[in-house]
């Protein structure tokens, strides 16, 4: 597919031609077994159209393998194409283990990206060709949607939840993205680019665009800002969770289950701190629901996913 036609623009990635591939090869199906029928509904309406006398003193002669042919090879088709588009499906929920983690902040009415490195960038979007990019997403106040159509790639972003998504894109280029999801009145104008570009040249422009901390470090700066260090530093007296190594991590909880320390679990204890209180810790810590906005939260939980002892963020 190419520019030419508006609303179908071009490929930016392998997953986006596979899916191209996917829908013209459906579409080259449903007309194969579409086009017979109303080829045939004309053709009978005119030869028959002023009526025709029916010999019914014989029964019709039937062909059974015929017609269990055309009813089963279409139906193994239309498996075959639910096979190879769930596996596209599936796919959109195993991001590689090594790809670039870029946070996404939306808000009425922009986008607010954040590199590891601490680079930040509003409605444009800058990625290296050729190498996997998984987006963490939050949403500051209604829901939006991330869609780039030449990645075929639509991500809702909710708040109260982190979503994600993950892409590698092969052709360097600017590509447009847009908000899919009604937010309010500029809404139309909620959009962006994304530019892919050579490995070497994004390596040069983080360098190039820089910044004094990366998002861990303004993360750590907030923590002791904010006071949380007062309960969760090491030294303290007062009974809190041990933060260092914490992320991803099991965390017995008060009311007998277990969960997961992930960045989920991380970005609820600090704006939700009552919903699922650790075990053998009394509910002391306080809501910052009102107080830090979402940028803020993924600066904690940036630092203590970097905190030592912890893992990779996943």
């Amino acid at each position: 597919m190419s520019d030419f036609i508006a609303l179908w623009p071009g490929a930016a990635s392998a997953y986006s031609r596979e899916v191209d591939l996917l829908i013209g090869a459906f579409t080259v199906l449903i007309v194969a077994l579409s086009a017979p029928v109303f080829i045939l509904i004309v053709v009978f309406a005119t030869k028959y159209r002023r009526g025709k006398p029916a010999n019914r003193r014989h029964a019709p002669d039937r062909n059974v393998w015929l017609e269990v042919s055309w009813t089963l090879v279409p139906f193994l088709l239309l498996i075959g194409f639910y096979i190879w588009s769930t596996h596209l499906f599936a796919g959109l929920y195993h991001p590689p283990a090594e790809a670039l983690e870029i946070d996404v902040i939306a808000k009425q009415w922009m986008w607010k990206f954040r590199h590891p490195e601490g680079q930040g960038e509003i409605n444009e979007l800058h990625v290296p060709a050729g190498e996997p990019v998984r987006l963490v997403m939050a949403s500051q106040d209604v829901v939006h949607s991330l869609f780039v159509p030449a990645l075929r790639l639509k991500q809702d972003v909710v708040p109260g939840r982190y979503t994600s998504m993950w892409f590698t894109a092969d052709t360097p280029g600017t590509y447009r993205l847009a908000c899919a999801e009604f937010c309010g009145a500029d809404h139309s104008v909620m959009g962006g680019s994304v530019v892919v570009m050579e490995p070497a040249d994004y390596a040069r422009w983080l360098e190039e665009t820089g910044t004094d901390r990366t998002l861990a470090a303004e993360g750590a700066v907030l923590f002791r800002q904010r006071g949380c260090s007062g309960c969760h530093d090491p030294a303290s007296t007062v009974h809190a969770p041990d933060l260092a190594g914490l992320y991803m991590r099991p965390v017995p909880l008060e009311s007998g289950g277990t969960v997961i320390a992930d960045a989920q679990y991380l970005r609820d204890s600090i704006l939700l701190p009552q919903a699922q209180i650790a075990a053998g810790y009394p509910p002391i810590m306080p809501t910052f629901a009102n107080v830090l906005d979402e940028e803020e939260v993924l600066k904690l939980v940036a630092y203590i996913q970097s905190l030592k002892g912890g893992k990779e963020r996943q």
